[in-house]
């Protein structure tokens, strides 16, 4: 019988999308293993795309009050009798399952008596990435492939796009108005004088962002609320540079690939959580307002620049 693999992963979607190489080196692994992947909504369509799980389950984080999805987890977790997990999310929610997985499942990750415990004290000083891949070798994982990302794809012949274009992510969570840089609209003004257009994503809630922009470059397009993440991604695939903020879809851009321009204030620190890809840039000031519209198109535009 095949091994029985249980990873978890809850959020959000930067955190995802750092995970994806750790995805594709417990797959490596654990080749012949039946592995099944714990998340949350936003993210299980990828996952279920994806060519690193066979079943994905989408009731991590059940809410309070609902009860039938706090009753699936107890009831699936309690059930499945799996040979090891994988707690990638390492939180005290997650370390808190291992009780419902039952003590004979070997477990990576902090919990209280893990077989292959990630001991490491400053932990959570390391990259994400860093970290989970030790976190790996700690469990005996020590061959890290490329993820391979070619499921990560969308049409786009729909959506009128320019032959060559920067995409630009203006927003962030709102409840971390410090990671929102406000020089977009100069930005992609600066963008089209050097012949170089914009194009906007972000979620519904984005769109007032993309009204300034569009306010100052009247040429950029607008896609807020109109693309899904796989749409974002082939978007990313087919843009001269990405400049955004720290937030989820700027890192899926820097995974697909693309040159990648991350902005970062005082709310967040890249030494610990700054996208990683092919060709990503970081720009850093305190707070982030400080970041002048000028130097900020001048490094996109050298990112745009650069070969391939």
């Amino acid at each position: 019988m095949s091994a029985r693999i249980l990873v978890i992963k809850l959020g959000a979607l930067g955190d995802f999308v750092q995970a994806f190489g750790p995805f594709a080196a417990i797959r490596a692994h654990h080749p012949g293993a039946e592995i099944t992947l714990l998340t949350t909504p936003p993210f299980t369509e990828l996952a279920r795309r994806s060519p690193w799980f066979d079943r994905v389950w989408d009731h991590g984080r059940p809410r309070g009050a609902d009860w039938r999805r706090r009753l699936a987890l107890l009831t699936t977790l309690t059930r499945e009798r799996f040979d090891r997990v994988y707690d990638l999310q390492t939180s005290p929610r997650s370390s808190r399952y291992r009780l419902l997985v039952g003590r004979r499942a070997e477990w990576s990750g902090v919990a209280h008596g893990a077989s292959h415990p990630h001991a490491n004290p400053d932990r959570n000083a390391m990259h994400t990435v860093d970290r989970q891949r030790e976190q790996l070798r700690s469990a005996g994982i020590d061959r890290f492939p490329s993820p391979d990302l070619s499921w990560l794809e969308a049409d786009l012949s729909g959506l009128s796009l320019p032959p060559r274009f920067a995409l630009l992510i203006p927003g962030a969570s709102p409840s971390r108005p410090g990671k929102r840089w406000p020089g977009f609209g100069a930005l992609a003004a600066a963008l089209s004088a050097a012949g170089l257009p914009s194009v906007v994503a972000g979620g519904p809630g984005e769109a007032p962002l993309a009204a300034e922009i569009l306010a100052a470059a009247p040429g950029a397009i607008d896609l807020t609320g109109r693309t899904s993440l796989f749409q974002l991604a082939a978007l990313a695939r087919r843009a001269a540079v990405v400049v955004g903020n720290d937030t989820g879809p700027t890192h899926l851009s820097a995974a697909a690939g693309s040159p990648t321009l991350a902005l970062f204030g005082e709310e967040s620190d890249p030494a610990r959580c700054a996208p990683r890809g092919a060709e990503v840039s970081v720009m850093r000031r305190e707070p982030i307002a400080a970041l002048t519209p000028a130097e900020v198109a001048a490094e996109a535009l050298r990112l745009a620049a650069l070969p391939g």
